[in-house]
């Protein structure tokens, strides 16, 4: 085992509690399975299972790949990317399909391998990072508005224009971090208002285009204005029998719950192994096992915040709190909408829940957290050696020989 972890860079508590939450994935989604295979007819869960299990190892291989790159070329490489995540944006807008029946065009197919990508994930990372890239490069700067405009904020709105359509909830979550980032990065609190400003007035003219010719975007805003709606209100509909049932479940479930696989609301609940995957765990396992969960996900959210604070620059700093409060952020809205703080969003459980786009991304998003974080442990390891080397000196070591050693490490 510690020659294992010797090829494992980066932040070791971090990694443990990413490997175990995969872990404890493969309970739940098993048990949640065998609703899918009753209603889609599958040969038997062993098959969700193997898919589950394929998915996360291209996951967690793709993290692993991706923190062994230094991370201050995902900087450059979020501009050459950006106009690639735009263009798959806009044509999933008009190409895009439906999955399990959601009425928006969410999701692309990739030809002859048979699976669907939500390109909007994969644009908010690339996003993330442009933004990063952005504010660390102008933090200690005075910039204009007009500047700002121009250079930030219009690509930001571009492309959340595109992502707004089909997926509210990210959109928002989205804004909601980049503005967070902007405070952060020093931008104009004035500035900020401004754009704050403009989105509620962009927003109120994108509803009331998609009121005045429902056409062209089918159910989109009756959906949001439903969903709100029906969460304040007492009528009954498909979201209120959603989060019903997933009440139910964890009322069911009581301190210790039913035990793994004996959940009885996954037979009831369409999106079990998804969107509600949190309510399954903690009719399964208890307050005990989703309170776990909980504090799981909040030691995660610890070891970001120790990563970005020590994080030798400010790109890494901006970068790591950007996508690791998506995925905190993510998680959070995910159990609040099972237990019935939040309205019905389609927010997956990172990590935890069934799917391949969303635990792609996800994996993607900690790869590049822990690779500011190996950075910073490869620096200080780098500065330990040269101490080693100016100690040797003093006590009178031969200088060519150490000016040999001083090349190796700098090789």
């Amino acid at each position: 085992m510690p020659n294992l972890f010797k090829y494992v860079e980066g932040d070791k508590a971090l990694w443990a509690a990413v490997a175990l939450l995969g872990l404890i994935s493969f309970l739940p989604v098993y048990s949640a399975s065998s609703n899918l295979v009753f209603l889609y007819g599958q040969s038997s869960t062993l098959s969700y299972l193997f898919k589950h299990a394929s998915l996360l190892f291209i996951g967690f291989t793709m993290m692993y790949g991706i923190h062994k790159i230094p991370y201050h070329y995902f900087s450059g490489l979020s501009v050459i990317v950006y106009p690639v995540a735009l263009l798959l944006l806009i044509y999933t807008a008009t190409q895009g399909n439906t999955i399990a029946g959601a009425n928006a065009s969410r999701w692309i197919q990739i030809p002859y391998v048979g699976i669907s990508f939500q390109t909007s994930t994969f644009a908010i990372i690339v996003l993330i990072s442009f933004v990063a890239r952005f504010l660390s490069r102008h933090i200690h700067t005075e910039i204009t508005f007009r500047r700002a405009l121009i250079t930030l904020w219009f690509p930001v709105g571009l492309m959340l224009a595109f992502v707004l359509p089909a997926n509210f909830s990210t959109t928002a979550i989205a804004f909601l971090l980049i503005v967070v980032l902007a405070y952060i990065g020093n931008h104009p609190i004035r500035h900020i208002a401004k754009i704050m400003g403009f989105a509620c007035l962009g927003l109120t003219f994108f509803i009331l285009v998609a009121k005045a010719f429902p056409d062209m975007l089918p159910n989109r805003v009756d959906t949001w204005i439903s969903r709100i709606e029906n969460f304040v209100s007492d009528e009954n509909n498909q979201d209120d029998y959603q989060a019903d049932k997933a009440k139910t479940a964890i009322a069911t479930g009581g301190l210790i719950g039913l035990g793994p696989g004996k959940s009885i609301q996954k037979n009831f609940l369409p999106q079990s192994s998804s969107d509600f995957i949190y309510a399954i765990i903690a009719e399964e396992f208890g307050i005990v096992g989703a309170v776990f969960l909980l504090l799981l996900y909040m030691f995660i959210l610890f070891r970001i915040l120790i990563i970005a604070r020590r994080a030798s620059t400010n790109f890494g700093k901006l970068i790591v709190i950007g996508l690791g409060l998506s995925i905190i952020l993510q998680a959070f809205i995910n159990m609040g909408v099972a237990v019935g703080l939040f309205p019905v969003t389609g927010q997956t459980l990172p990590l935890l829940s069934a799917g391949g786009t969303s635990l792609w991304m996800t994996c993607v998003s900690l790869g590049i957290i822990l690779s500011v974080s190996a950075n910073r442990i490869s620096s200080r390891n780098k500065m330990v050696e040269n101490e080693d080397l100016q100690n040797e000196v003093t006590e009178g070591t031969n200088p060519i020989e150490v000016l040999s050693k001083e090349e190796t490490i700098n090789v």
